[in-house]
């Protein structure tokens, strides 16, 4: 077992106060914890984990977390506190390798097979952290699998980023409920909220600007029909809009664009120098035509993150410490991926469930330190304005469960399958955006509010430097701020597209390998090498050779033994060329 580094007296209050819940309650069933997205619900796990660890109480964690780019992000800040957790276990391995103080795993590798993380937990006193529990839902094939898996395991913990409401026939495994109407609400053991956090200093304030415009569309009909965002009437009518002004190939796109730069560009003139923005597509196709409008606006390639893309987790990671401005993502941006320096969300997508608006604003919202802001561009249509009016006025709202997906993607990253049947057959044609209002109190502030809202005195540069920041500008000078911008974008865009600039972007970056588990995985491959190195000079097979080394290092296969040992082979390897 690897001491653990955790100074208690350096967590957050919240944090502190949640350890100390932990000890006072009844853990038979385990423990739930809801913190708000940002506050720092992986830190809290880990600081318990090394005070069990520390107590003797338990001898082995074990995270499950929803994909497979958060299998790396735990693994690497339980490193940063002397947690060796292995993120690349696979279900066809036995025990957890020599030298690991665990591992790290998905809901869908534990519903593959259940029996081998069950029998791994009952060789050593362990502690389950379910991250992100809704997904568990009993609903989906991996409630069962969870159930199955951790059912006698000596320790649970339960988090979640937001509340959730579930079916009373899809409890969800180690879940606490009381009834809610028709569904159950769970009943957490600790709640940090957006309102909490936001009063702690932990998360920062979000500003919601809200961007209408003109979209005009062909329907079934040949007809040509033309609607406001804002104006657009029957829900029909306001989908059909919200999908055009979303076509790449119209104007709202990167009107909205080059707005979000510009905050970008703010930002760092104002202190955060590496801030960066995040624009959310609702699949590959649109994502790559949104890269390309970002590099025509911006003059910089962005990162392009794609769900289904083998290098995902690997671009994620160069995007958090690089100083690229903007990334566009499918479907990677969902619960618990932290890039704590993304200050800016592009809402360029269908998706409208409440869950997934939360979890995708709170990836702008991690405070680093004081005075930094978060801002979300997104269409002035309803629905949205609407979730956004919630989260603004920190309503304590319970989420809804999403809809189950029958091909085991994260169905929170889906679009409602609702808005799509309210678009019938149509021909996208062109768009335009202009802004519209910022969200305060729950209702929306224009530029010129009437009276009694107008703007009290012209707004100066000094003032620019506290947009965001709500209370420093009032909300008028704020909206009549992003209103005043508008026409200089206007130009900007129109500039943009007269240029002839590539559309094709060099490679991101990818992260180098750096200590602990990395280093464990790096030793394996080059072992791996080596051997091959080895059988190709004497002509043995390559599996006789790693049989030849396992006798002369002895210790378990490669793929499960611990740096110490790969260590010992490589230099063996070495000795033998």
């Amino acid at each position: 077992m690897h001491p653990v580094r955790v100074d208690e007296t350096r967590l957050r209050p919240w944090q502190r106060a949640a350890l100390g819940a932990y000890d006072d309650a009844d853990r038979s069933a385990g423990f739930l914890l809801t913190a708000t997205p940002g506050a720092g619900k992986t830190a809290f796990a880990l600081a318990l984990a090394g005070r069990l660890l520390a107590r003797r109480v338990i001898d082995r964690v074990v995270v499950v977390c929803p994909t497979d780019h958060l299998r790396t992000q735990w693994a690497d800040a339980a490193g940063a506190v002397g947690l060796v957790l292995d993120p690349a276990m696979t279900n066809a391995q036995g025990p957890v390798p020599a030298g690991a103080d665990g591992y790290v795993t998905t809901y869908a590798q534990v519903a593959g097979r259940p029996a081998i993380h069950a029998a791994r937990c009952r060789r050593a006193r362990t502690l389950v952290v379910l991250d992100e529990i809704h997904h568990a839902g009993d609903g989906l094939s991996w409630g069962e699998a969870t159930a199955e898996a951790f059912g006698d395991v000596h320790r649970r913990l339960c988090l979640t980023g937001t509340p959730f409401r579930t079916r009373p026939g899809e409890r969800i495994p180690f879940v606490g409920y009381e009834t809610d109407g028709d569904l159950l609400r769970s009943v957490a053991d600790f709640t940090y909220g957006y309102r909490e956090a936001l009063a702690d200093g932990v998360v920062r304030p979000v500003v919601f600007a809200a961007y209408t415009g003109v979209s005009r569309w062909r329907n079934s009909a040949g007809e040509v029909i033309a609607a406001s965002l804002t104006d657009a009437g029957t829900k029909s009518v306001e989908a059909a809009a919200w999908k055009t002004a979303l076509d790449p190939s119209g104007g709202w796109v990167p009107h909205v664009i080059a707005a979000m730069d510009e905050r970008i560009t703010h930002l760092r003139e104002i202190g955060m120098t590496d801030a960066a923005g995040i624009v959310l597509a609702s699949d590959q196709d649109d994502a790559r035509a949104y890269a390309k409008v970002v590099r025509r606006i911006t003059g910089q390639a962005p990162a392009l993150i794609l769900s289904h893309d083998p290098t995902a987790s690997k671009r994620i990671e160069a995007f958090r410490t690089s100083d690229q401005r903007i990334a566009v993502c499918v479907r990677m941006i969902s619960e618990g991926v932290d890039i704590p320096r993304a200050a800016c969300l592009a809402w360029m997508t269908s998706y409208r469930t409440p869950l997934f608006f939360a979890q995708a604003v709170g990836r702008v919202v991690r405070a680093r330190g004081a005075g930094e802001s978060a801002t979300v561009f997104l269409p002035a249509v309803r629905p949205l304005v609407a979730l956004a009016a919630e989260l603004e006025l920190e309503r304590n709202h319970v989420m809804a469960p999403p809809a189950a997906s029958a091909d085991g993607i994260d169905p929170l990253d889906l679009p409602a399958p609702a808005e799509r049947d309210l678009v019938p057959a149509m021909v996208t044609l062109d768009s335009q955006a202009e802004f519209a209002h910022i969200l305060h109190s729950g209702r929306a502030v224009t530029a010129d509010a009437g009276a009694g809202g107008r703007c009290a005195g012209p707004i100066t540069t000094e003032d620019e430097a506290f947009l965001g920041l709500p209370g420093l500008l009032s909300p008028e000078q704020t909206a009549a701020l992003l209103a005043q911008r508008d026409s200089h974008l206007r130009r900007r865009v129109d500039a943009a597209g007269r240029l002839h600039a590539s559309d094709h972007g060099d490679e991101e970056p990818v992260a180098p390998e750096t200590t602990g588990w990395r280093a464990a995985a790096a030793l394996r491959r080059e072992v791996n090498q080596l051997v091959g190195r080895v059988a190709a000079r004497t002509g043995a097979p390559h599996a006789k050779v790693h049989s030849q080394i396992r006798r002369a290092v002895p210790g378990p296969a490669s793929a499960a033994a611990g740096p110490d040992v790969l260590e010992r082979r490589r230099d063996h390897l070495l000795g033998l060329l």
